[in-house]
């Protein structure tokens, strides 16, 4: 018997702009469907918490590869990153120092990479001196930005590169509640 482990999916392009709309509930329903168990998400923007005795390669792949047609999606934006526990700590753990501790005065960011390197695509982005900070982490870049001078970040910027098709975009308070989530999952008695 394989070792089951409780794994965060985040789901990139669903549920952006009134686009590939795709209901939790019903992604819930589709995902045990497919065998996966103790299936919750959070939040309509993509983000599942589940748990499976699959590699996480191939629940990636799984998912990616059934998802467009089971709720009529556009294939070409929607892609599926899957971190274990131990992944989504690490990024918490090894943020830039500060990093996310005054919502009040800075935005701050997430953008997890899928299948793109760190160094690949920090020349993207273009931080406007004083608005904007980023910086390289293990399968993520940090993203900073004023919040009172927000309208003249350039993180936007990003959006244009073909690059931006392998980033998915959490905000740091919804990154800290997912991995909140994954250690209550964790606990949970079976």
């Amino acid at each position: 018997m394989r070792d089951v482990k409780t794994f965060l999916i985040l789901l990139r392009g669903v549920n952006v702009g009134g686009k590939n709309k795709v209901p939790m509930a019903d992604l819930r329903t589709w995902l045990e469907g497919m065998g996966f168990l103790d299936v919750s998400t959070y939040i309509a923007s993509g983000n599942v918490i589940l748990t499976s005795d699959r590699p996480a390669e191939d629940i990636a792949t799984q998912i990616e590869a059934a998802m467009p047609q089971a709720f009529q999606l556009d294939s070409e934006i929607v892609k599926v990153l899957v971190l274990t526990r131990e992944d989504l700590q690490g990024i918490v753990d090894n943020r830039p120092a500060g990093f996310g501790d005054q919502p009040e005065k800075y935005h701050s960011d997430a953008i997890f990479l899928i299948g793109v390197d760190p160094a690949e695509a920090m020349p993207i982005f273009n931080p406007r001196e004083g608005v904007d900070r980023v910086w390289p982490g293990d399968g993520v870049i940090y993203s900073e930005r004023l919040s009172a001078q927000r309208t003249k970040s350039r993180l936007s910027s990003i959006l244009t590169s073909p690059l931006y098709k392998s980033m998915t975009v959490r905000s740091w308070n919804t990154t800290v509640k997912l991995l909140a989530m994954l250690d209550a999952n964790n606990r949970a008695p079976s």
